[in-house]
């Protein structure tokens, strides 16, 4: 009989069951590799079931990552970034307009008070001197001229005065007389005032042509110059800037920026350690000495300004170096402290009955984690004070746990 049939052949374990498909051999043959590669797969779906069950009946150990209690400081900061800048930076202008005749002054030149950095063209202004001093000649001249009218007028009142009781003159001669003399008094004025206003022409004249030498108004260092040789500058609406002179290098200031959430908090004489990309492996010391008042808001961000002076004897920083600052607003030193992941711990086994808003840290007794409650103070970036509580140097915290399997489980290997 030709007739084909087709059993189940099953193979059962703890958690796989598997079918496979077998086909009897033919009446009065025998098909020794069909058999041999159902026995094979039978026993791979054998092996990996018993892996998978030893793996999954082993036991789990819980590690406790954990660090000591200890005392140390407990800083809290607060960052901002800012420019560094000279203490006092002057801005050198012109007063007047015309082109630059003279440049004496460069970058990082060292100028004294006085000293004259570059000379505007004086010939205009020169010449509208000597118009006004030549205009104060000419008052002058005019006022003794008339003085010596009063002095003739004075004389002919004084004659005509005498001779009018014998009645030699009559009245109206005195009374000319007398006229000619008071006018000759109001002329003397008038030539006077003139005087003084053709001086005070000529003296805004001097200025003006004082002005076309540009001098340094302090002894310092030239950090900027922003004019060329026949360059011409025009002081009609705004004074032009020829020169930045810092007064000393060896004094500088931090400008930085803090934000509103943070400015309450920052006083006059906190300390502050900044660092500048020129230096990245160098820290710079500091004191706050300025807290301003003035708020700056770009997209409805407000900031404000505040100064960090810095001793820079070694002119090691220099004008417009960018400055990542840490403020520091309150410190605590030598007080226990732990690491702030031990306060967000807790074990995995009671995470459900742990009740929130009770401050606690885990500590190792017997290799098992107990709970402390704490109170807690000051906290920065990396750790917090405990105020009180059951926790002592020497102690190790928790922090975190790990879960590993006693034994590792390995998959066996069946080779065909």
């Amino acid at each position: 009989m030709n007739e084909r049939t087709t059993k189940s052949a099953e193979l059962k374990n703890s958690s796989t069951l598997v079918a496979f498909p077998v086909t009897p051999p033919v009446k009065g043959k025998l098909d020794p590799k069909r058999w041999l590669i159902a026995g094979a797969a039978s026993l791979l779906v054998v092996a990996i079931a018993a892996a998978a069950w030893w793996a999954f009946v082993q036991p789990s150990t819980i590690h406790y990552v954990s660090v000591p209690v200890a005392k140390g400081a407990v800083t809290r900061t607060v960052t901002a970034t800012g420019t560094v800048n000279p203490e006092l930076t002057i801005i050198v202008g012109t007063a007047v307009s015309g082109i630059i005749r003279e440049l004496n002054c460069d970058y990082n030149t060292q100028v004294k008070k006085g000293q004259i950095c570059a000379k505007i063209d004086p010939r205009p202004y020169q010449s509208v001197v000597d118009e006004n001093s030549a205009n104060l000649a000419v008052a002058k001249a005019q006022l003794v001229k008339d003085q010596a009218n009063l002095t003739y007028a004075k004389l002919a009142l004084g004659r005509a005065a005498t001779l009018l009781p014998t009645h030699a003159v009559s009245q109206d001669a005195y009374d000319s007389a007398k006229s000619t003399y008071d006018q000759a008094l109001a002329q003397i004025a008038f030539d006077e005032a003139t005087v003084q206003q053709r001086q005070a022409s000529l003296d805004a004249a001097q200025v003006n042509l004082d002005y076309t030498d540009i001098a340094s108004p302090v002894d310092g260092t030239v950090v900027s110059r922003n004019v060329t040789m026949g360059q011409t500058v025009a002081a009609s609406f705004q004074t032009p800037t020829l020169f930045l002179i810092a007064t000393d290098l060896t004094k500088m200031e931090v400008d930085a920026n803090v934000s509103e959430s943070d400015i309450g908090g920052i006083k006059l004489g906190n300390k502050a350690t900044f660092t500048v990309d020129a230096y990245a492996k160098r820290t710079f010391e500091g004191t706050v000495t300025q807290v301003r008042q003035s708020p700056q808001t770009v997209q409805n961000v407000v900031t404000y300004d505040i100064v960090i002076s810095v001793n820079n004897s070694d002119l090691t920083l220099m004008p417009g170096m960018t400055a990542a600052s840490r403020i520091v607003v309150d410190q605590r030193n030598d007080v226990i402290r732990v690491p702030n992941q031990a306060l967000r711990y807790v074990p995995s086994a009671v995470a459900g009955a742990v009740q929130p808003g009770h401050e606690q840290i885990w500590v190792l007794r017997d290799e098992n984690p107990v709970s402390i409650p704490v109170v807690t103070g000051l906290d920065d970036e990396s750790f917090t004070e405990i105020v009180s509580g059951d926790a002592k140097p020497g102690d190790w915290v928790v922090t975190a746990e790990q879960t590993a399997t006693a034994k590792k489980a390995v998959t066996p290997r069946l080779g065909l």
